[in-house]
């Protein structure tokens, strides 16, 4: 009979002891109403990059294959170490060997107003989801602690439209990991994107009476806040330990393997001590878990903790840190700066040691500097030329040389203790993808940020055998890349998802979540007279017309042709809110009218009242036009130079209803002083006195970018047909899902250029992008509200997940 394990705790740390678990009959216990999820990825999940399911690392499959008794959402209360048993509301477990693993708890600074509802701390998917709801455009937040998470949860908000202020102690961001000149590039670029922040902030009061409403500082300055993040540091989760009256001090005490000062007993992960070292870094608690696995199977081991490095987690951002950085006698440091591209290295030396590494906007060499400081490398041959990286002298010039001159034993993968030589082993072996590589080694299958890494190490070992994953298969239904289905849908005549499937060899009958809308959308752009829209193969939002929000109402967006509307569309959008009981009216970036929290049953009805006003769908949802942005122009500005009002009502009445492999937004402003924000769209005019300057490839998202000059051209009707030609060029050669700016970065601006100046080929571009607005150029809502019989929900390929 198998002897009894009970786990308290289902995070990240008793997970991967699990998966290196044999011959035990687990019970698990986790406060929380789930099992193991990736804690790393909750930023991307704040931000809107990733779903919770795109993080779960164990689901119930998992857990029942093993045959683990999960007790979710059920916390212990009591450990009974004389009867071996623990104890929740629910009843007992009994246990041959026990393992605490309930992680650590955020610190709250006790501050009047700190109970106040709105006040959250940023520990796991419950105030993941709670900054989410409060997180909407013109919300506003702050966040107590510049650190790690601090910054990943302003980063997350700010990027849902929240107004962010971050409160930060110190004179500079994350100084427990970077020097102050890495914490002051940090610092601008967050605030370029629209963060504010303040440093040397210390926090008196929060202030409210039902809920939070400002932050006040010692020094008198008040933030306004709809939410309250507080992300000044965590404790050791050690109340039940100290309730059996375990070895208590910071944290549970352990030796090496793990135990605790009762021999049944065993602790791991951010609620442990060992040998006065707390741990709150993924790395060290993975290793803590191969160690207890190994413990708990029979085996020797030993914990040993080693070297960590820091990344923050915010898209556009890269940070890297490690070892010690601080000043003192005898050290002296390297520092290379390149303002222009917001590059900064600075390297620590002690000796013939390096101790530390800071580096900033270019991250490409941390894991060798990183693995000079784990092994203690004698860096004296290397002192003169180390800060340029290990491919100084020439290898720069092949961007794997570096990678090729790691030792095996190079960490490549921090959060899962990875080292080149394991990836080598397992490319060697046979594993010749990415995904099959995370699955044998689980090399860059947490936080995601060393992908490229172990891409060049599988490129050094495969040599000409490997494809980077930079252009991968569509999904795992085809081997077959976006381009090559594009190509061969063209080639071969292929005018129907099935005859697609049929004729490329799909693996998967039917497609999945992620093929069947590509594919949908490469058919309507390349056979507009010949193919049908199929429906059930768009996202949730495609198909209901409206924007689904989190507590399952809808978003309604009638359209404002350049921004521009009447008294009577104004009277019937109040109308419409009155009669539907809409909760918020919300003017949009985009220069319209949000009805948000429409009833799914009221849609129909809805669209049909707006339409009965002249007005039509705004395609809030869709991937296709969603606005033209205009500034008034000539016509009322003493500053304007043409009728950027007229061009912008005129360009969204041509390009309306158009379906693209991402939205695409545009702005025309009528002088360069650009008060439409034309430079940082999808497509952007300028109007100036010699005519039109026409820019592409902007962002201003998780990206921001500013646009870059296409086409100047004299009238008129010639940048209505530039822009409409260059969206059909988009339309027909960039990957599904890709915005104009990532198209445009992979085929060359130069490219589009020669393309809009060859008269004859743009003028054919624009017939084409003509026909297939004859054919989609038509109004949903009025559609759906004539036909409420098509309104009923239709099966789906489960899309609203991968929405």
């Amino acid at each position: 009979m198998m002897k009894k394990l009970v786990v308290i705790g289902a995070g990240m740390a008793s997970g991967r002891m699990l998966e290196h678990l044999t011959g035990w009959n687990v019970t698990l216990f986790n406060a929380e109403p789930r099992g193991n999820y990736n804690r790393l990825m909750l930023s991307p999940v704040l931000s809107g990059e990733k779903t919770y399911e795109e993080i779960i690392t164990h689901d119930a499959d998992w857990y029942a294959a093993r045959g683990i008794d999960c007790r979710f959402g059920e916390p212990v209360v009591r450990i009974d170490r004389v009867n071996k048993t623990v104890y929740s509301n629910l009843g007992g477990a009994p246990y041959d060997a026990l393992v605490i693993a309930t992680g650590s708890a955020p610190f709250i600074i006790p501050v009047p107003g700190h109970q106040l509802p709105g006040v959250v701390t940023y520990r796991d998917l419950e105030d993941t989801h709670a900054m989410i709801a409060a997180a909407k455009p013109g919300s506003t937040a702050v966040v107590i602690g510049g650190g790690l998470l601090g910054l990943e949860a302003a980063a997350g908000m700010a990027a849902r439209g929240a107004e962010v202020t971050v409160i930060h102690l110190m004179g500079h961001l994350m100084e427990r990991q970077l020097d102050p000149s890495a914490g002051y590039l940090l610092q601008k670029d967050l605030e370029r994107r629209g963060i504010r922040i303040h440093c040397k902030g210390a926090t008196k009061a929060i202030l409210g009476k039902d809920r939070v409403e400002a932050v006040l500082l010692e020094d008198g300055t008040v933030y306004p806040a709809d939410l309250v993040c507080m992300a000044v540091g965590i404790r050791p989760e050690t109340r039940i330990a100290t309730d059996a009256h375990l070895e208590v001090e910071r944290g549970i005490v352990v030796d090496a393997q793990m135990r605790s000062s009762d021999p049944a007993i065993f602790a791991l992960g951010e609620c442990v001590q060992f040998d006065k070292q707390l741990f709150g870094l993924v790395a060290p608690l993975y290793d803590q878990a191969k160690v207890l696995a190994a413990v708990l199977n029979g085996e020797e081991a030993a914990f040993a903790p080693v070297q960590t490095a820091t990344k923050l987690k915010v898209t556009g951002v890269d940070l890297f840190s490690a070892g010690d950085f601080a000043e003192g006698p005898g050290r002296e440091d390297i520092v290379f700066r390149d303002p222009g591209r917001g590059v900064y290295k600075r390297l620590i030396l002690e000796g013939d040691r390096l101790l530390g590494a800071v580096l900033y906007g270019d991250t490409a060499d941390g894991s060798w500097f990183f693995d000079l400081i784990k092994q203690g490398t004698d860096i004296t041959d290397l002192r003169e030329t180390m800060i340029f990286g290990p491919g100084f002298g020439g290898a720069k010039a092949d961007p794997l040389a570096a990678v090729a001159a790691l030792p095996p034993e190079a960490e490549i993968c921090g959060c899962n203790g990875v080292c080149k030589g394991t990836i080598v082993q397992a490319v060697t072996g046979g594993a010749h993808t990415l995904d099959a590589v995370r699955a044998l080694t689980k090399a860059s299958a947490s936080c995601g940020t060393c992908t490229g890494l172990v891409e060049k190490v599988m490129a050094v070992t495969l040599g000409g055998a490997f494809t980077a994953n930079a252009n991968p298969p569509m999904c795992k239904c085809t081997d077959h890349t976006h381009e090559e289905v594009r190509r061969l849908i063209k080639a071969q005549v292929l005018q129907s998802i099935p005859a697609v499937m049929q004729e490329l060899g799909w693996k998967s009958h039917g497609g999945c979540a992620s093929c069947r809308p590509a594919l949908n959308y490469y058919l309507l752009a390349d056979w507009p007279l010949d193919y049908c829209d199929d429906r059930q193969s768009r996202f949730v939002n495609e198909r209901n017309h409206a924007n689904i929000q989190k507590d399952g109402t809808y978003s309604v967006v009638p359209r404002m042709w350049g921004g521009v509307t009447t008294p009577d569309e104004l009277r019937a959008i109040a109308d419409a809110a009155d009669r539907y009981n809409v909760p918020m009216v919300k003017v949009t970036g985009g220069q319209r009218i949000d009805l948000l929290g429409v009833k799914k049953e009221d849609l129909p009805a809805i669209w049909s009242d707006l339409n009965a006003a002249g007005m039509v769908s705004g395609h809030a949802y869709s991937k296709g036009l969603r606005t033209v942005k205009t500034c008034v122009g000539s016509a009322f500005c003493r500053f304007g130079t043409q009728d950027s009002t007229g061009l912008g009502i005129k360009l969204e009445k041509l390009l309306w209803g158009s379906w693209t492999p991402a939205k695409v937004k545009l702005g025309v402003s009528g002088c360069p002083r650009n008060c439409a924000e034309a430079t940082c769209k999808d497509i952007g005019v300028i109007c100036v006195d010699s005519g039109y300057q026409i820019s592409v490839a902007g962002a201003a998202g998780l990206e921001v970018k500013e646009t870059e000059l296409l086409i100047s051209v004299p009238t008129e009707d010639e940048a209505m047909e530039v822009i409409a030609a260059f969206t059909q060029l988009y339309r027909e050669n960039s990957r599904y899902l890709h915005r104009i700016y990532k198209w445009v970065a992979k085929v060359g601006l130069d490219w589009c250029k020669d393309q809009m100046e060859d008269l004859e080929n743009r003028r054919a571009l624009y017939d084409r992008f003509m026909l297939s607005q004859s054919v989609y150029q038509k109004d949903p809502w009025a559609e759906l509200a004539q036909r409420p019989e098509d309104w009923a929900p239709l099966k789906t390929l489960a899309l609203e997940a991968a929405e």
